[in-house]
């Protein structure tokens, strides 16, 4: 069989995987015999940068140099600076806040306006005031400030907690903002830079949990203490409320906002998806009796239980991705006549929960689409309607202020319908259209079809394909397949002006998989692939492969494969393991070297995912999915493409740079771009956005097509 990386290379393939060889950045030197590549886990030493520019430099300059690409990044930037976008808000007091990127705020800028003027003006002609403009204040104080987010004291709103991240990481600092005057306040509440979790409970007291020295973090490096801040004092002499144990994942307090309705609670996340919740009460911390793989959280007077796991409690077996309601204060009295809200069958599973003032709003996927029920207790006793959505929607449901209205805003889009905002209120199903993005590319000729492979095992996985409605099913159609597969989230349809413009206008195919890891049918669909069951979710990723090839929608010189994060890893794996079924990998924030993956950053928190690889019986599974320890220099690999981001916090980018630096060293045909700013996302503004992405799709298509 000829080598795949071999076939149909053209000019612009010769230039990026064969000519250029000579202008490889120098290999990296040896640092131990176990791993030689250990020092690029040195972030930013000089050397790891160094290497990076390199390498920034041969990828920038070749993949710019493809037919098409300038073509492909301009219109991809016109997508993420467009003004007519969607200006998403959340109220607070008597505001709605939108925070803002355009190509004037390539950093944002947060702002208001009235709901009035949101509802009856187009997202264009809306007056909005500016609250904090993130450029204006990295200028002023010289700080590569990202915006990261907003509390505000409820109901006025008055006093807010902004959070700013250097350079887009997920540790971050927090000031304390006046909304009436518009400015910091001045001795306010203020923490510095660190991974933190911080509550209001009143005007005048926070629930902490941060960096409060050394010993206060987890292995996983977030907070494992909550202290009681009273405003006016220093940060040391907050009050201890609770204080977790190393090995935990986090702690983290809040309070309840409910009129009447005052209550404190402690979660300890024990492992990531594990927790204790303890209410505190007079002084004490009262732990509730509820499985420690179950999320619980408060309703008014109602406590919301939902189960990762069967439960018999009372007299009554519950199954596994169940919603449960009792009241609290009946549960806390040891009583457990529940109310089943929500029990997945084989086909439904519960994707989320909102609330508004008089009701709990579900939203299902039933076999990868959204449905939407509604729960109120108008007479003490809760009923339930469904809500009209249409067919193949994707729908979302945002609360417009959860305590003082039923109104909600319902979300609404697909692959090729872009999104739409409604206006929605509990009991009705007559909604508003308040604001449509608008077509990024044209989806007329375009279609949507839901197939479902056969795994090894049986088992029946979905997944989309959009295509052109006269492909022809000859093998001949460049394809992307997308995977991600683990920690219960669902890949959903969704609208994206980036992948029409760059990849279904030119006549690509897109497929979305929904392979197991992940939460499209409830928690058995994850527990499917967790730890020693991981492969599971690659051979349904390359079972999507190859029924793709089978119906001839594609075949191995026209398919490729994108993933992030942990679908980095994913298509990785499915590389390494069948290279002759793909063309093209692109490998985004990917983890790879899981030998060491507990090690780095937030790594520690992913062990109930993938296992302890400190435990020999458990590495000995993981062994067989590490990307980094997969390589074979015998072995003819598809070319590779990874990204990565130096300022990640999350997952560590040594994963992508020794992955790059061991298949340089073997051989195989890879490159790399580092984003020397942003954060896990890998891009914090429109201009390095469109520069990733004008990459990776120019990568793709001169590949596949």
């Amino acid at each position: 069989m000829i080598p795949i990386r071999t076939m149909g290379l053209g000019m612009a393939a010769a230039l990026l995987f064969g000519a250029a060889a000579h202008a490889q950045p120098p290999a990296p030197a040896p640092v131990s015999e176990s791993d030689p590549y250990l020092w690029l886990e040195d972030v930013s030493s000089e050397r790891a940068l160094d290497w990076v520019r390199q390498w920034n430099s041969r990828t920038t300059s070749q993949l710019g140099a493809l037919p098409g690409f300038r073509q492909t990044t301009d219109a991809i930037r016109e997508v993420v600076d467009s003004r007519e976008r969607i200006p998403y808000v959340e109220k607070q007091g008597k505001y709605f806040y939108n925070f803002w990127k355009d190509a004037d705020h390539p950093r944002g800028v947060l702002r208001r306006t009235t709901p009035e003027r949101y509802m009856t003006d187009a997202p264009q002609g809306a007056h909005w005031e500016v609250v904090l403009d993130v450029d204006r204040l990295a200028r002023d104080e010289n700080e590569n400030w990202v915006w990261h987010g907003m509390d505000c004291l409820k109901p006025q709103a008055e006093r807010c907690l902004f959070s700013l991240t250097r350079g887009g990481g997920d540790a971050h600092v927090v000031r304390e903002f006046d909304t009436r005057g518009l400015h910091f306040v001045a001795g306010g509440f203020s923490l510095p830079e660190a991974k933190s979790d911080v509550n209001w409970v009143s005007r005048d007291r926070l629930l902490v949990a941060t960096d409060f020295g050394p010993g206060s973090l987890t292995s996983s490096g977030y907070p494992r203490i909550v202290k009681e801040w009273q405003r006016g004092t220093p940060l040391q002499a907050a009050k201890l409320v609770f204080e977790g144990q190393p090995a935990d994942i986090s702690a983290s307090g809040y309070a309840d906002q409910y009129p009447g309705f005052n209550r404190e609670f402690i979660v300890r996340s024990t492992s990531f998806f594990t927790n204790d919740m303890y209410y505190r009460h007079g002084g004490k911390l009262v732990k509730l009796d509820k499985p420690n793989s179950a999320t619980a959280f408060t309703f008014k007077d109602q406590l919301l239980i939902r189960l990762r796991a069967d439960w018999q409690a009372g007299n009554r077996r519950y199954l596994q991705g169940s919603l449960l309601s009792i009241a609290f204060s009946g549960f806390m009295a040891g009583k457990r006549d529940f109310t089943v809200l929500y029990e997945p069958d084989a086909t439904r599973s519960l994707q989320s929960v909102s609330t508004t003032k008089n009701a709990v709003l579900l939203t299902e996927l039933v076999n990868v689409r959204s449905q939407v029920q509604e729960w109120r207790m108008p007479k003490g006793k809760w009923e339930r309607r469904t809500v009209s959505t249409p067919a193949y929607a994707n729908v979302s449901i945002s609360p417009l202020d959860y305590l003082e209205s039923d109104d909600y805003f319902l979300i609404q889009n697909d692959f090729l319908t872009p999104a739409s905002l409604h206006l929605g209120q509990v009991g009705s199903d007559q909604r508003r259209q308040l604001k449509s993005q608008p077509s990024f590319f044209d989806a007329a000729g375009l279609k949507v079809e839901q197939h479902f492979a056969i795994a090894s095992d049986g088992t029946r996985i979905p997944y989309f394909a959009v295509m052109r409605k006269d492909v022809k099913f000859d093998g001949n159609n460049p394809t992307l397949l997308y995977g991600y597969g683990g920690f219960e989230l669902s890949m959903k349809p969704s609208y994206s002006g980036i992948l029409g413009r760059a990849w279904l206008e030119k006549g690509g195919v897109y497929v979305l998989s929904n392979i197991r890891g992940g939460g499209e049918f409830g928690p058995r669909w994850h527990e499917a692939a967790l730890k020693e069951k991981r492969q599971v979710s690659y051979d349904d990723f390359i079972a999507v492969a190859e029924d793709l090839i089978t119906r001839k929608i594609t075949s191995p010189p026209h398919l490729g494969i994108m993933g992030g994060s942990l679908g980095g890893m994913l298509v990785s794996v499915a590389a390494l393991q069948r290279p002759e079924l793909f063309n093209a990998v692109v490998s985004q924030v990917p983890l790879a070297d899981m030998k060491r993956y507990h090690r780095m950053l937030a790594g520690a928190s992913w062990i109930d995912e993938y296992g302890d690889p400190d435990r020999p019986d458990e590495w000995a599974y993981i062994s067989r999915y590490s990307p980094y320890h997969l390589l074979d220099k015998t072995r003819t690999y598809p070319p590779v493409f990874f990204t990565s981001s130096t300022r990640d916090d999350r997952v560590h980018p040594a994963h992508a740079r020794k992955m790059v630096a061991r298949m340089q060293e073997q051989g195989h045909p890879v490159l790399y771009w580092e984003n020397m700013d942003g954060g896990h996302g890998g891009a914090v503004n429109g201009e390095q956005q469109a520069r990733l992405y004008g990459m990776v799709y120019s990568f793709l298509w001169d590949r596949l097509k």
